[in-house]
């Protein structure tokens, strides 16, 4: 698969130099997918609902390269890559708009991902405490880098997720200590301070730092001089060590103390250069995704230290301009093709020829019966949901007939019409209304007693209004979806609402309404996500326009909602 990917990329930019792609985000990446691939993400089969997996956006080469090894894709298909405009062909990053068989959730605008998760996460937990859909062992998984984390979305619902107790939530971040131009945090240690914020959010956190094979050094040493080191150094020196040799890592390291460097002397420099991070151990990756999957009561974040660029030798291992890494001179290919051993001539190399084992291989054999025992491969999207019952124009005639004489404000009217389809008993589970705190100001308290707020937890305290007729209802089988103050929340739920056609096969019908003012500024790049990802549903400006509420002041009188 790395060499797939790698060979890929080459082959576009002999195509174009302009067209691009990433390399090593998937060469740091890849066992973390490849031992989910293997082992834990389930497709959707009769009996499971399937896994919901969110792919780092960069990485996508790699997974097209999988789906090539599994037979979905062949060397045409590939040669595409990036070249879909004019003929069907693969998208640049995870499109589901540009290929709607095949990518879920698009992802690579940085931060959407891990903040559309946790809201996918919400949902899946809303429809099964609903009794609407059995969503029990679907797990959504959330691929992210470190750098990605420092998006105001990556980290911004992270309380949400705890406050909801989403144990079908796994993030895992991709910890390969680099962002496009350099060290995420050189003078500190940014896994560190992910556990710190994790931890304080309420998720459990699992680490995965170093590989198997520092264990029998860690053993050795009785005085704790390694993990003493360890701590000592910032992101900026491991980046530093990643990116030479094993005699480097001996004199700087080790070297400091002759004590620890005693430690390794009977280990040769390449022994060294061995040394692994965590995340290119299997073993120890699989180890944690077990952790992750088994516990109960709230979400969970898998920080894994890995090095971008890994294998890509001087060119690109841990390099700072290893993000804009597009191809690799034939030395460090044929070094890579050695490092990884693969059966491919220095011709095949030189050509960029792609490799796929024969399907009866062993290799082949085991990746393919893998996917047969989780249910099917993935990524895949698939529209299986039945169509809803449309209601009788004849539901609507009192609305159609208008106000008479009397004006009446374009909110109130929706807020008329939305309690007329949840009337309609063939549909009105099925619609979900969706607020970021202003359903008073709409009209809409009494939806309130009607079908009730969603509450995970039901409402476990006596309301201030209890004694009125539209008192503020909590229910854990609550219908309405109160985000608090949080367009960006509110427009993820839903963006889950309103894909849940592909996504559970179940289609709902979402209506956020939104405070105009306070609308497409905050969640426009949600918005696009939503179009891409073929989200079906109404978003609705209320009080848009030059609104009739009184003291509001003239920054909600210039009518900009209409125009965006």
């Amino acid at each position: 698969m790395r060499w797939n990917a790698i060979v890929m990329v080459m082959r576009a930019g002999k195509v174009d130099s302009s067209l691009g792609g990433h390399i090593a985000s998937f060469a740091s990446i890849a066992t973390l997918f490849e031992v989910g691939f293997h082992y834990f993400f389930h497709a959707p089969t009769e009996s499971h609902g399937g896994d919901l997996v969110y792919f780092q956006g960069h990485s996508s080469p790699g997974i097209y390269a999988r789906a090539f090894l599994e037979g979905r894709l062949e060397e045409q298909d590939l040669e595409r890559f990036r070249q879909e405009a004019l003929a069907p062909g693969l998208s640049s990053y995870p499109h589901p708009w540009l290929m709607p068989n095949f990518w879920q959730f698009p992802t690579v605008s940085m931060g959407l991902g891990p903040l559309m998760a946790i809201y996918q996460a919400k949902f899946l937990k809303y429809l099964h405490n609903r009794s609407l859909l059995k969503t029990e062992g679907r797990m959504v998984w959330a691929f992210c880098g470190d750098g990605e984390m420092g998006e105001p979305e990556s980290l911004g619902a992270l309380n949400l997720a705890a406050r909801e107790c989403l144990d079908n939530l796994i993030f895992v971040v991709n910890c390969n200590l680099q962002r496009l131009d350099g060290p995420v945090w050189g003078n500190g240690q940014i896994i560190q301070e992910y556990e710190r914020v994790f931890c304080g959010a309420g998720w459990r956190v699992i680490k995965v730092i170093w590989g198997e094979n520092w264990e029998p050094l860690l053993e050795k040493d009785t005085e704790g001089l390694i993990v003493q080191r360890m701590q000592e150094l910032v992101d900026g020196e491991y980046q530093v060590y990643a990116s030479r040799d094993g005699a480097y890592l001996r004199k700087h390291f080790f070297g400091k103390d002759e004590a620890l460097n005693a430690l390794v002397a009977d280990m040769t420099d390449s022994e060294l250069a061995a040394l692994q991070d965590g995340g290119h151990d299997p073993e120890q990756v699989y180890r944690a995704y077990q952790a992750a999957v088994a516990h109960q009561g709230a979400p969970v974040v898998v920080l894994v230290k890995t090095t971008k660029g890994y294998g890509m030798g001087e060119m690109g291992q841990a390099k700072n301009t290893t993000h804009q890494t597009k191809k690799m001179d034939l030395a460090t290919l044929l070094k890579f093709r050695d490092s990884f051993a693969l059966p491919l001539s220095d011709a095949e190399v030189e050509g960029l020829h792609y490799y796929r084992p024969a399907a009866d291989s062993a290799e082949m054999r085991y990746l393919q019966a893998q996917r047969k025992a989780l249910g099917g491969y993935l990524p895949q999207r698939r529209v299986d949901a039945k169509p809803l019952a449309i209601p009788p124009l004849s539901s609507f005639s009192a609305h159609l007939q208008g106000s008479g004489e009397r004006e009446i404000s374009t909110t109130m009217v929706f807020v008329r019409i939305l309690a007329t389809l949840l009337k309609e008993k063939a549909l009105s589970e099925r619609i979900v209304p969706i607020v970021a705190d202003e359903s008073r100001t709409f009209g809409m308290e009494s939806l309130f007693r009607q079908i009730g707020i969603y509450a995970q937890a039901g409402q476990q305290y006596e309301p201030e209004d209890r004694d009125s007729f539209l008192y503020y209802k909590e229910d854990k089988k609550g219908q309405l979806l109160q985000e608090g103050i949080s367009e960006a929340g509110a427009m993820s739920s839903w963006i889950a609402v309103a894909t849940s056609y592909a996504s559970n096969a179940m289609s709902m019908i979402p209506f956020f309404i939104y405070y105009s003012m306070f609308g497409f500024q905050r969640f426009g790049d949600l918005a696009w996500a939503a179009g891409d990802m073929r989200a079906r549903g109404f978003i609705l400006g209320a009080t848009a326009g030059r609104t009739t509420l009184a003291g509001e002041g003239l920054q909600h009188q210039d009518g900009h909602n209409l125009l965006m």
